[in-house]
């Protein structure tokens, strides 16, 4: 397995199987914004030419440079083979090399999935009212850069 950054073929492969590897609709997440402007910190992780994950994440500046993790998605096959792990340790240091403190992520209260990852990773969460308009919560990761 490899880890490198996102082309434009990745994300075009991207595209058209993140649906199925989430399960249901979520393609519109991974705008292209993700790609053409805010792509420089976007990895993929290959397995034998194919791609079995990927990372779409960017660096924010306000209140400190923190690199955020905007969206991941793992091939069903590779679940629970460090895929992801590796994913956010490729991103973490790219983030750390860009000079940023911390890491954020986010995801909706109930996704089970992303909270057990995250926690296990060392994650600090938060659970937070109105984050995405009034009574929209959302659950907030931080970590640390060290």
């Amino acid at each position: 397995m490899e880890t490198r950054k996102i082309s434009k073929a990745d994300f075009d492969v991207i595209v058209e199987v993140i649906d199925r590897w989430w399960g249901g609709p979520i393609s519109t997440l991974a705008h292209p914004i993700f790609f053409y402007e805010l792509g420089e910190l976007a990895h993929v992780m290959v397995d034998d030419g194919q791609i079995i994950g990927f990372l779409l994440g960017f660096i924010a500046h306000e209140p400190a440079k923190t690199g955020y993790v905007h969206l991941v998605g793992i091939h069903p096959d590779f679940r629970r083979k460090g895929v992801g792990r590796q994913l956010y340790d490729s991103f973490a240091k790219a983030c750390a090399t860009a000079g940023c403190e911390r890491l954020k992520a986010i995801t909706t209260p109930g996704n089970e999935a992303s909270l057990r990852f995250h926690s296990a990773q060392g994650w600090g969460v938060k659970e937070v009212e109105d984050y995405a308009g009034v009574a929209r919560r959302r659950v907030v990761f931080t970590k640390e850069i060290v």
